[in-house]
């Protein structure tokens, strides 16, 4: 059994298709997805979405790049809203230094936040980060996040960055992108990351794995990830499904099958 740890099948793209979306995730032996919320204008859309839907999760949360919400969400609030058993995390949150578009302070300032609110809420958080590790693993160290958990989602980073979020007790997702052939530096994160401390994650419909590189990804596809993890490591389809498996449980201990 499999469990995309983050993806987006909410959105509209996947609206018309949810039936056959959820048939393949039953083929591939998929159990289950949890739901990163990017915005709060998508959260009665998304938290609505797992209700109504069983094993999917939701996480409230605004996502770095984010600027054109008006609205910015104090630690107060996303408190507030992340209480619905639904809800199993606070993200995704984070820094995103690839396109400029969100001022770096305003982002530190939103980052900050989520981490406060997910140490009162005692709910773990789902990170972005591109571009921006140092100040990623500064504001996490600072802000005391290993009070409350994380995940590094779709981790692109390099060795030094995954051995600081197992240090602070951060747990590290792979994504389609561990497929790619130019993904030489995260394939060997994936080779030798603990056990205990990977999760597997489509982050659809971005980033499909290969073969499906550029086509719409959905969580059924989350196989080939655990798949090429299993290869990088050495070991079976079967115990990269159990440990994530069991992975993702531990770190979000609200989900429930």
């Amino acid at each position: 059994m499999l469990i995309d740890s983050h993806s987006h099948i909410d959105s509209d793209c996947f609206a018309d298709m949810l039936p056959e979306l959820f048939e393949r995730m039953k083929k591939a032996d998929v159990a289950g997805t949890l739901i990163a919320g990017c915005s709060l204008h998508e959260y009665e859309r998304g938290l609505k979405f797992t209700q109504e839907h069983p094993n999917t999760w939701y996480a409230v949360g605004v996502h770095p790049s984010t600027h054109d919400d008006p609205h910015e969400a104090s630690i107060e609030e996303l408190v507030e809203l992340s209480k619905p058993e639904k809800i199993v995390a606070i993200g995704e949150c984070g820094l995103d230094y690839y396109y400029e578009e969100a001022p770096y302070d305003d982002q530190k300032e939103r980052f900050a936040r989520h981490v406060e609110a997910a140490k009162i809420a005692k709910l773990p958080l789902i990170i972005h980060s591109r571009d921006a590790k140092e100040d990623t693993m500064d504001i996490l160290r600072s802000h005391g996040a290993d009070q409350c958990g994380f995940v590094l989602h779709c981790f692109t980073g390099d060795k030094e960055m995954a051995r600081a979020a197992l240090d602070l007790g951060g747990y590290i997702s792979f994504s389609g992108i561990v497929t790619f052939k130019n993904a030489a530096q995260i394939q060997d994160v994936a080779s030798w990351v603990p056990e205990d401390r990977f999760l597997v994650e489509t982050d659809c419909p971005y980033l499909a794995p290969i073969p499906y590189r550029g086509k719409q990804n959905e969580p059924s596809y989350v196989r080939l990830v655990a798949e090429k993890v299993a290869s990088l490591r050495g070991v079976s389809l079967d115990e990269v499904a159990d440990a994530s498996t069991r992975n993702f449980f531990k770190v979000f201990s609200r989900a429930k099958l």
